[in-house]
């Protein structure tokens, strides 16, 4: 069984590997987030990108510019 260092460098090292983290930018990410970046960058089936209509949604919501 893994102890907690070795599963955090495990874990820290593919960050950097696949996501370009830093050290810094693993150990301030919560696990959540490492998570949602991990499942985005391997294809997850989360939810659809945003499309045009989206957009100009969101720009219509917010013109600020």
């Amino acid at each position: 069984m893994m102890r907690f260092a070795e599963k955090a460098a495990r874990l820290a090292g593919m960050a950097g590997a696949i996501a370009g983290w830093r050290p810094d930018d693993f150990w301030r990410a919560t696990p959540a987030e490492l998570a949602a970046v991990l499942e985005a960058l391997a294809g997850g089936s989360g939810d659809r990108a945003a499309d045009a209509g989206d957009i100009a949604r969101l720009k219509e919501m917010y013109p600020d510019g």
